[in-house]
């Protein structure tokens, strides 16, 4: 059921910006749920007699009937879109318009009679719809005064002036404009009726005079003739000064507050006037309707102006007419061009319409082509399905070759479980014999040095520089060793040689490189081989293609190296009966075995005489602990490693390493900078127990998230239970490989793995590091094509 709405009437004028402040007025003042908005627009008729055009108001007679119609077209064009703008301001509030036509009769008689008719209780009127129809203020002033006076009880009136709300006051026969905050914004006079002026001053009784009026004034005033002859001027000047009034409303001033004839006026001060004053009164009054028509003469003149002005329009007019009519006579002759255009075009259709019928008989000729391509179509189709047949034939045999293909990978992969179980053997075997060589100590004659290095032969020499000439690589009882040379040069004793050996020979201790024996004839030391290089060349390495990322040294790896040096610094500084130091820790002094476990080397073995010695070494590992952290050499740059904070270190970790876990990495920070620090006295021991605990942490999180390696030969992918066959990745990417070649060791590499390694320098084999025969790569094509076999499978089998 709809509900009732209550209509809310808002006069606007043809201000738009003024109408849109009086409806957002009207809009907040009440609900818009609850209100409809009628707006009221007054509209300039155009009637027999006048007629409103720009320059005013002329004589109908003036204008021609067709420039009516057009000035009539105009207007309500005009008005439209004024209108079609208000009700949009009006949004979802239903809208609706009320026009009224403005005649002779002035706008504000016109809303008092349209409030009666229409019944109108809530009235909101902006200032410029008054104003609109005059162009002055002051009538629009008088006007809403008239409204406000002449206005029915049942109507409740709101006046807004610039979208605020003015209030209505009078006073003394004086009309207050004020705004909300009880400021003045507009006043105007009362005008005393002249015969209500009369009829009091008549009214009252001879004794009311001031007793110093004369007898003879008293006289005449008082004399029933004298009466009815000032009723009779009375009535002549009120009608004829109500005439003025009606034609002249928009001449009042609202502004003049101190004018000595308003003050004058009689109707406050009655009383105390004789009848000579009342008549000079009179005469003011009458001099008043005289300037008032002097007034109207004034405003005629000004019509004649405007009628000129009118004239002058119409002549333009008129001229606008003549060139129209050249306009029409030019499309006249265009469109003659046109018809002559359209009879050429006629002959051409009759040429087209020849082409059609020739391209018919064309057509035909193209339908019997047609039909013989549907025979030989026909012939086609027979001999694909023969060649079908053929296909579901191979299709069979490829089935048949694809079971022995499954059956041969059978036996590869049987084949490659015995491989790499004796690989494994053949670990373990050596790893026994090194254990032995290690255990057993011993002096190696010359003979078994040069059968073990081939001579000294260049293949197997590994580093030159230091105190050592010559780092050999070596096989001694079946075991890889290193054999180092000493510089002769460095003018080092045969009794110093052997103190030196002594001393090492001693030292026992996991992450330290073990000496498993010497030649003091070539003057030369036996260590356990290191197969995974430095830890120096592991971080470098790393940073050279985006690709090495898969070896890279890990982050809970460099935990753990970062602990196990920590241990062997201080078994080093807990020696007895007195400390031994490093002196010249570096990532280049400490190397990686086969399983990737931290052990130094390039030990001095100086007694340490003072905490200074030992402070050195604690500085020197956390040079080491930073470079691991942001795989930079961070030597000579102790004071800028200083200076860094924690959350500055953080933000350079090296992103080889994987995704540090932030509080991990910070705590591991803090440990580097507390050992640079020249202030704190650290011992290797304290330290070592926190990177013990640091450790524990960082094996919690890889149990958790880390990769994991399969015991049967293969490798279990990141976040997958799929096990790859390790046939199928790639020794140094440690991914599957998409491009295998076969170097000369035998094993296969991918292509972009192998060159990377031998174009870095290497001559020797990542998997074995003896010296290659040759650099020339072999495609494997099988392994490839059982790889992309594997591939397809794992994608089309179901998840």
């Amino acid at each position: 059921m709809d509900v009732q709405l209550e209509k809310v009437y808002v006069a606007v004028g043809s201000d738009l910006q003024d109408g849109y402040g009086t409806l957002e007025w009207a809009l907040r003042k009440w609900d818009s749920n609850s209100i409809s908005i009628v707006i009221i627009h007054a509209t300039n008729s155009i009637s027999k007699d006048f007629v409103y055009t720009p320059f005013g108001k002329l004589p109908a007679s003036s204008v021609s009937d067709e420039k009516l119609g057009v000035l009539r077209k105009y207007e309500e064009e005009k008005m439209s879109k004024l209108l079609s703008k208000y009700t949009s301001f009006c949004g979802k509030v239903k809208a609706e318009v009320l026009k009224i036509e403005k005649y002779d009769e002035p706008i504000h008689k016109v809303m008092t009679d349209l409030i009666s008719e229409v019944h109108i209780t809530k009235l909101v009127m902006g200032m410029t719809f008054l104003k609109s129809s005059s162009g002055r203020s002051k009538s629009a002033i008088s006007g809403s005064f008239y409204v406000h006076r002449n206005k029915p009880e049942f109507c409740e009136l709101f006046v807004v002036c610039g979208g605020k709300l003015v209030f209505l006051r009078e006073e003394n026969d004086e009309g207050l404009m004020e705004d909300d905050q009880g400021t003045m914004v507009a006043r105007t006079r009362g005008k005393a009726s002249f015969r209500g002026w009369f009829g009091k001053m008549f009214a009252e009784s001879p004794t009311s005079h001031h007793t110093h009026s004369s007898s003879t004034s008293s006289t005449i005033v008082d004399s029933p003739n004298s009466l009815d002859q000032w009723e009779n001027y009375a009535d002549e000047i009120e009608n004829y000064f109500q005439q003025l009034l009606s034609l002249n409303l928009d001449e009042q001033d609202c502004e003049e507050e101190n004018n000595p004839k308003g003050q004058e006026m009689p109707g406050n001060s009655d009383s105390d006037l004789s009848g000579a004053e009342k008549l000079g009164a009179l005469k003011i009054k009458l001099e008043e309707a005289h300037e008032m028509i002097q007034l109207k003469r004034k405003e005629a003149k000004d019509h004649v102006e405007r009628y000129g002005k009118a004239e002058w329009a119409i002549s333009l007019c008129t001229n606008r007419a003549e060139e129209l009519e050249v306009h029409v006579n030019e499309e006249i002759s265009k469109r003659i061009d046109i018809t002559k255009e359209l009879d050429a075009s006629k002959e051409q259709l009759y040429e087209v319409s020849g082409d059609v019928e020739e391209s018919k008989s064309r057509l035909r000729s193209l339908l019997e082509i047609q039909a013989e391509l549907s025979k030989k179509l026909q012939l086609s189709s027979l001999s694909k399905s023969r060649v079908e047949a053929q296909l579901e034939n191979a299709a069979i045999a490829r089935a048949e070759m694809v079971r022995e293909i499954e059956e041969l990978r059978r036996q590869r992969d049987v084949l490659q479980r015995r491989i790499e179980f004796c690989r494994e053997k053949e670990a373990i075997g050596s790893a026994s014999r090194l254990s032995e060589l290690i255990c057993s100590y011993r002096e190696y004659t010359p003979e078994v040095i040069k059968s073990a290095t081939d001579d000294f032969s260049e293949r197997l020499r590994m580093k030159t520089g230091g105190d050592w000439t010559n780092v050999y690589k070596g096989r001694i009882n079946h075991a890889t060793v290193a054999i180092k040379m000493v510089n002769s040069a460095n003018g080092l004793s045969q009794e110093a040689f052997q103190d030196q050996v002594k001393i090492l020979s001693r030292i026992r201790h996991p992450h330290i490189i073990a000496v498993i024996g010497f030649c003091s004839e070539l003057r030369c030391m036996v260590f356990e081989y290191m197969h995974n290089g430095s830890l120096r060349d592991m971080l470098l390495s790393s940073h050279r293609n985006s690709r090495s990322r898969n070896r890279a040294l890990q982050w809970h790896d460099r935990v753990r190296v970062a602990a196990e040096v920590c241990s062997a610094l201080a078994f080093l500084h807990l020696g007895k009966p007195r400390p031994n130091f490093h002196g010249n820790l570096n990532a280049s002094n400490i190397f990686l075995d086969r399983n990737m476990v931290a052990k130094i080397h390039g030990l001095r073995l100086i007694p340490s005489h003072d905490e200074q010695d030992m402070r050195s070494d604690v500085q020197a590992f956390g040079l080491l602990v930073m470079q691991l952290l942001t795989g930079r050499n961070w030597s000579g740059l102790v004071e800028k490693a200083m200076a860094m904070d924690r959350g500055a270190l953080v933000q350079v970790l090296d992103e080889m390493a994987g995704e540090w876990p932030l509080d991990l990495a910070e705590e591991l920070a803090g440990i580097a900078m507390r050992c640079m620090s020249i202030d704190m006295d650290l011992r290797m021991g304290a330290i070592s127990g926190e990177l013990n605990e640091l450790r524990k942490k960082a094996d919690d999180i890889v149990a958790q998230t880390g990769r994991k390696v399969g015991s049967d030969g293969g490798a279990h992918m990141e976040d997958t239970d799929i096990v790859v066959p390790c046939v199928f990745i790639c020794p140094i990417f440690q991914e599957v490989m998409k491009n295998p070649h076969v170097a000369a060791d035998g094993f296969s590499y991918e292509l972009e793995a192998i060159e990377e390694w031998l174009g870095t320098g290497h001559d020797t084999s990542p998997m074995t590091n003896l010296r290659l025969r040759h650099k020339q790569l072999t495609p494997n094509h099988t392994l490839r094509s059982l790889i992309q076999d594997w591939l397809n499978k794992r994608s089309t089998s179901p998840s």
